[in-house]
């Protein structure tokens, strides 16, 4: 559909553009940085969209600039249905937010409140606040708000604060904007929750950065259910009653991968397994500890989402802080974890230690028999009593195949909850739903992590359990293919430029089941300076990465992601993972991630060009 159509409808524009949906907008987790500009995303993304509906084109919407960098900030879709609605009601897209989550939404109204001291009312239409666990959420968050249930706007009062208005819907453009509301919640039924803010612009970072942290955007199938119900094409969401069947099957199989009887807990994310976890974890800690410090210990360098989310938890719940733990190049995890340790036991705290094995990027693995010697050692306070057992919290994205939590593997007597990025090895890419599953020195932690991730309406959706039932029961034998790729290129580098530096694993922890697909890559560098040898690497770092996407651009990109079902993905983690870790710990090198299904030897013949060029 070509031609002028600058005052077409928004509705009559979208049902014209859903049948030319990009495939990738669906399916893919991550999406290209190579045409994705961090400091403008959304806007720059609806800025080519707003040209496509002045001129009334539908195809070719795959040009577009990459909206968000993950799922889980936004996508192109969760942009189309933010700016359709906003369209609808003569506001900035900006000023609409979805969310895969009821509950977020309204946390991240409080948490911006609580470091403005400033009032909240939360008033919920007719019934819709069952969801909402108001004493949970004073107590463990430490957010402060009233509650109303009302009938109708009319019965909302004057409050001197923040007024929001909670409602369940089954239409996304029938919302008319009130003076006395400040924040719209609406909520709609197995798909999510927009927010609609109503001349509040100075919480729009604020909300997009809980989204981006502590839960998703609306998923992208959920999105484009969302946007036919908004053109009036569908008028309900339909359920396929498969749930139970296949959260069953995704538990059995992660029985079966992790080699524990313990049941695991499905989340819409990683990071929002991560923060049920957390926030599990001090629920726990406040009931069985009250008064002693709680101390979350996180990697310096380890990716920006779990160094950044533990900082935000601290920063809102007193007597919770953040301990640095020092884990790559000249440091040792075991050497590291053993003076924390030590430090917190002096305070007599409760140490929550999260930590990546193998570590990312450098893909290094602590000696395991030492880590769990000092994680099991007991540990004395200066009042004469026993300090508090660690819990630690194992990120083995790059590794969900390894048996860490068995009752005869090396971590049984360590209290332990293992957790995996869904879009990473168990998807495949397809979703970013992940999971987390306790041994059972630690399975009594799991009931408080199970209430957090439901209070914050962070459990797996639908879909995207049935994704992981189909996705994982070939899990191993994908990360097995995906190895073996890894393990021929890391040896034609090594061949072909024996002066860069490798970050893999060795032959002899391979055979130990450690047996990742992604590894880093620090080029070889010249130059008069220390300033200048970092330039000439990180123009290197581009060069490698462009000739790569040039030269196999069906297979070779420029993502952020690990496990994918096919090709080869090229990042830099100081400019993408690490995005918020303090600039002293980035790691400005390339990170590699390979799979199973790839022209291996294409890749080697354009490395070696690039080897050529030096």
């Amino acid at each position: 559909m070509q031609g002028t159509m600058a005052n077409l409808e928004v509705k009559t524009f979208i049902e014209n553009l859903i049948p030319n949906i990009p495939n990738d907008w669906i399916k893919l987790t991550t999406h290209r940085l190579d045409i994705y500009n961090e400091e403008r995303a959304k806007y720059e993304f609806l800025e080519g969209f707003e040209d496509f509906y002045n001129a009334g084109k539908t195809s070719g919407l795959e040009t577009l600039p990459t909206a968000f960098d993950y799922i889980r900030l936004g996508h192109p879709l969760s942009c189309v249905l933010e700016w359709g609605i906003a369209k609808e009601l003569g506001i900035d897209a900006e000023d609409v937010i979805s969310f895969s989550s009821k509950t977020t939404p309204i946390l991240s109204i409080l948490r911006k409140n609580l470091f403005n001291k400033t009032k909240t009312q939360i008033n919920f239409l007719g019934k819709s606040g069952e969801f909402f666990n108001s004493s949970v959420i004073k107590d463990i968050y430490g957010y402060n708000f009233e509650t109303k249930e009302i009938n109708g706007i009319e019965d909302i009062t004057d409050f001197e604060g923040t007024v929001i208005l909670v409602s369940e819907r089954t239409q996304f453009a029938n919302t008319t904007l009130n003076s006395k509301v400040d924040f719209y919640v609406n909520i709609f039924d197995g798909l999510g929750s927009v927010i609609i803010a109503n001349n509040n612009k100075d919480y729009i970072s604020e909300i997009q950065h809980v989204r981006r942290r502590e839960t998703i955007a609306m998923t992208p199938a959920n999105c484009v259910t969302a946007l036919e119900i908004f053109t009036g094409a569908k008028s309900e969401v339909k359920k396929t009653g498969n749930l139970e069947a296949n959260k069953a099957k995704v538990i059995k199989t992660i029985k079966g991968i992790t080699d524990v009887d313990t049941n695991a807990e499905l989340g819409s994310s990683g990071l929002s397994i991560q923060y049920g976890i957390v926030m599990g974890l001090i629920h726990h800690a406040k009931e069985n500890h009250p008064e002693k410090p709680i101390k979350i210990v996180v990697p310096t360098n380890c990716y920006g989402g779990t160094n950044d989310q533990a900082r935000r938890v601290a920063a809102c719940i007193e007597g919770v802080d953040v301990v640095d733990l020092h884990v790559d190049g000249d440091s040792n995890m075991v050497d590291s974890t053993a003076k924390v340790l030590d430090g917190i036991a002096q305070q007599d705290g409760v140490p929550l230690i999260i930590a990546e094995i193998p570590t990312n990027p450098r893909v290094e693995v602590p000696v395991m028999e030492d880590l769990r010697d000092v994680l099991a050692s007991k540990r004395i306070t200066p009042a004469g009593s026993e300090a508090i057992a660690p819990v630690f919290i194992l990120d083995q994205t790059f590794c969900p195949n390894v048996h860490f939590l068995g009752d005869n593997e090396i971590l049984a007597n360590v209290q332990t909850i293992s957790y995996v990025s869904g879009s990473k090895f168990p998807s495949g890419g397809l979703c970013t739903a992940g999971y987390c599953v306790a041994n059972n020195k630690a399975n009594h932690l799991m009931e408080k992590i199970g209430l957090h991730l439901s209070l914050c309406d962070n459990n797996a959706t639908d879909l995207q359990v049935e994704i992981l039932a189909s996705q994982m029961p070939s899990m191993v034998e994908r990360i097995a293919s995906a190895y073996a790729n890894t393990r021929e290129f890391v040896n034609f580098i090594s061949e072909k430029l024996p002066e860069a530096k490798i970050n893999f694993v060795s032959e002899e922890l391979a055979t130990d089941t450690f047996t990742p697909s992604v590894f880093s890559l620090d080029l070889p560098t010249k130059g008069n300076s220390d300033e200048e040898r970092e330039a000439h690497k990180r123009a290197l770092n581009l060069k490698l990465i462009n000739m790569m996407i040039d030269a196999i651009p069906t297979e070779s990109k420029y993502c952020v992601s690990y496990g994918q079902l096919k090709g080869c993905y090229w990042t830099i983690p100081a400019t993408s993972t690490q995005g918020t870790t303090k600039e002293g710990d980035k790691d400005y090198i390339v990170r590699v991630a390979l799979s199973g299904n790839m022209d291996l030897e294409k890749h080697k013949e354009v490395f070696a060009e690039f080897v050529r060029g030096l």
